[in-house]
Order: structure tokens, then C-alpha cells, then sequence
């Protein structure tokens, strides 16, 4: 990480003593998806809890000056989603930054996805068809909208506006895995598990659908997404109390290796989660 902001450094003095700025576009742009990878692979959550506010931080000055460039916009709002979602236990906080994340999000769709960005407020219906209409292309532009959406949304489940626009989220995150089902490992696929597994079906949940994206999500990485099992254990099996179920997933979670490319970060926290579940298994059930 040392390394990219000197590599950063040395860029940004160049684009300085030449006057290009084409040159600090891309320096941003490479440093913000550094940055992100650097994060999600790293093995110790306490470290990033305490780091990554100031890459918040630099990413913000950085698109106060490039207030267009998409990947920075787009890395900003998926770490800010992140943080806010994993690590932030006061729930003000946490509505704040999720909103921001969020924003970045929607900033990012206006400037390359101008249709999309005109249907953003208007009613479910009319945003879910221009959803269908977009391309193989716009993939990452679809889910890095949709799942910061889905953050805000939990941040914000206590403000009915916000709970409304959950269906908009979830056609972002059901057409990136029509057009590319295995987009991120098949990291898409968790989500749209909890987002099926919200409610019982008898008031109008769809929880075997939600069983179906776990088991999609588990598959298409091939086991390296152990979130994808802890999920699947916390809002699935507990919800349709399936105690065999909820037991076996939670001990493959707590038995397997958390270092897994791309996945690292989210399977130490996964771990956590787990431990949670596996004590607190007898009182639930």
C-alpha cells in the first residue's frame, strides 16, 4: 500500500511539471482500484477499520478536483458502502456514510448512463425497464449502483422512502446476473439471497429463492465465498429455522481458510459472524 502512494506521488509531480492532466486521471483512477484491492485482500478487519477512513478521506479531496472520473466515484462509493456496512456500529454514522456511498454511486451513473440516470427517481416500473435495456458493457456501472443502493437501504430501514426503492436495487443486482452470472465469483448472487430472504413466504417472502442465489453464490466461487455461507445461514436457514442446515454452514465457514483471493477481508469478517451464530444457535432454535 506504502508503494502505491509513492508510485501516486511521483505520478501526480509529473502530471504537475507537464501540465497533463489525461496523466493524474489515470494515477487516480489506478490508485482507487489499488486501493480497493489492497483492502479486500487483507486478513486483519481491525487494521482496515482503522485505515480505511483516510483512504476515505484521499478519495474525496481526490474527486473534489475530478468530479467525473467514474472509477474514482465508483471506488469511493463501494469502499465508503463498505465501511459503513462492516464497520460502523452507530447507526447515525452509519446512515451517513452509506448515503455517501450511495451518492457517489448515483454521480457515477450520471455521468456515463444518462437514461438510467433520468429514471433513478422516477417509479419502480419505468427504472426497472431501462434497466433491462442496459448492455453486456454496463455490468460494473449495474452493480456497483445496486449494491450501494442495497447499503443505503439498510443503513436507512427505519425511512419508508428508502425501504420503497429496495425493489430498483435488487433489478440492478437480478440484470448483472442475467447478462454476466458469474460477475465477481458470483458475488451478486449473495446479494440478491438476502434480499429474497427478507420475509417468510407467508407474508409475501421469497425464501427458496433466496435458498437458490446462496447456493448459486457458493457455487460460482467455488467455495471461496464464505460470506456467501454465512449469509445463507443467518437469513435463510434461521429464517425457515432449518437447524441442520444453519449448523453445517456455519461449521464449513468456521473450518475453512479465510485467505482466499479477493474474498479475503469479507471471509475474516464472515468468521466472526459465524461464531456469533454457532453460539447463539441454542437460544435461537
Amino acid at each position: 500500500m506504502r508503494h502505491q502512494f509513492l508510485k501516486f506521488g511521483l505520478l501526480l509531480a509529473t502530471m504537475t511539471l507537464t501540465g497533463c492532466a489525461s496523466v493524474a486521471q489515470r494515477a487516480a483512477t489506478d490508485l482507487a482500484a489499488d486501493l480497493e484491492r489492497g483492502i479486500f485482500n487483507h486478513d486483519d478487519p481491525a487494521t482496515v477499520a482503522d485505515g480505511l477512513p483516510a483512504y476515505l478521506l484521499l478519495l474525496d479531496g481526490l474527486i473534489s478536483s475530478r468530479p467525473d472520473n467514474v472509477g474514482m466515484l465508483r471506488a469511493a462509493a463501494s469502499l465508503y458502502s463498505a465501511y459503513a456496512g462492516n464497520f460502523v456500529d452507530d447507526p447515525e454514522r452509519a446512515r451517513r456514510l452509506s448515503t455517501r456511498g450511495f451518492d457517489y454511486a448515483r454521480r457515477a451513473t450520471c455521468v456515463d448512463m444518462k437514461t438510467l440516470c433520468a429514471a433513478l427517481d422516477g417509479q419502480v416500473d419505468s427504472f426497472a425497464e431501462q434497466v433491462s435495456a442496459q448492455p453486456a458493457e454496463s455490468v460494473a456501472a449495474l452493480y456497483s449502483l445496486g449494491t450501494a443502493w442495497a447499503g443505503y437501504v439498510q443503513a436507512n430501514s427505519e425511512d419508508w422512502a428508502a425501504i420503497a426503492a429496495l425493489p430498483k436495487a435488487q433489478a440492478l443486482i437480478e440484470r448483472v446476473v442475467a447478462l454476466d452470472p458469474d460477475y465477481q465469483d458470483g458475488l451478486p448472487w449473495a446479494y440478491l439471497g438476502v434480499l429474497n430472504s427478507l420475509r417468510p413466504a407467508g407474508v409475501g417472502g421469497q425464501p427458496e429463492l433466496g435458498r437458490a442465489a446462496f447456493e448459486e453464490a457458493i457455487a460460482r466461487s467455488r467455495g471461496a465465498n464464505l460470506m456467501a455461507k454465512t449469509l445463507y445461514a443467518e437469513r435463510y436457514a434461521r429464517l425457515v429455522f432449518d437447524r441442520e442446515l444453519h449448523d453445517r454452514l456455519v461449521g464449513e465457514v468456521l473450518a475453512a481458510d479465510p485467505r482466499q483471493t479477493g474474498f479475503t477481508l469479507a471471509n475474516t469478517l464472515a468468521q466472526a459472524r459465524a461464531k456469533k451464530l454457532r453460539d447463539a444457535a441454542d437460544d435461537y432454535f
